[in-house]
């Protein structure tokens, strides 16, 4: 197992213009009320990409994402911004293992201040990493065929189209190295 997890904070990360540093580490059961007011503060077209549509119950949400000690393969990173000793909350990674498929499959946001300055791409490989660490060999995720950030960041991370997803959607996977 990796020393960077279960809870523990990567390097932090310097991002060009953010003032503080950024660390990526596990969501714990004291983040609800931080996440949800992040998935409130997110602008409609960045929440829309993320829940795949409108979504009303962003503190139900917000509640899901936190870890389940009956659930160990399933997890949330959140990317935090921390200035003069305090926390805000710029992106999030959920992770859940589907055991029939074998695979586990994710969803991820950034801030829209915070796009496109490589967070998503460091949030994923910590993801993958994790998910490396609980044993996973193959993550997945699905995204609408309308959201060029996510696909070009998919393929940015080595992720393929697996050909399953339909007329609106893009489904695509990638091997874990072990």
């Amino acid at each position: 197992m990796s020393q960077l997890f279960p809870g523990a904070v990567i390097e932090p990360v310097e991002l060009a213009e953010a003032k503080g540093m950024v660390c990526i580490r596990t969501a714990s059961a004291s983040d609800v009320e931080s996440l949800s007011v992040y998935f409130i503060g997110l602008s409609a077209t960045s929440r829309n990409k993320r829940f795949m549509g409108a979504r009303a119950d962003l503190t139900v949400v917000a509640a899901e994402c936190v870890p389940k000690a009956d659930r160990p393969d399933h997890f949330t990173l959140l990317a935090e911004l921390r200035q003069d000793g305090q926390g805000t909350i710029i992106g999030e990674a959920r992770y859940a293992y589907d055991a029939a498929a074998r695979h586990g499959e994710f969803a991820i946001s950034v801030a829209d201040a915070f796009q496109r300055r490589g967070l998503g791409l460091q949030m994923m490989t910590a993801m993958e990493t994790r998910a490396g660490d609980l044993g996973h060999e193959m993550i997945a995720a699905e995204t609408a065929r309308a959201n060029a950030e996510m696909r070009g960041l998919a393929k940015k991370a080595g992720f393929a189209d697996t050909g399953l997803g339909d007329w609106q959607s893009i489904h695509f996977a990638k091997r874990l190295l072990r």
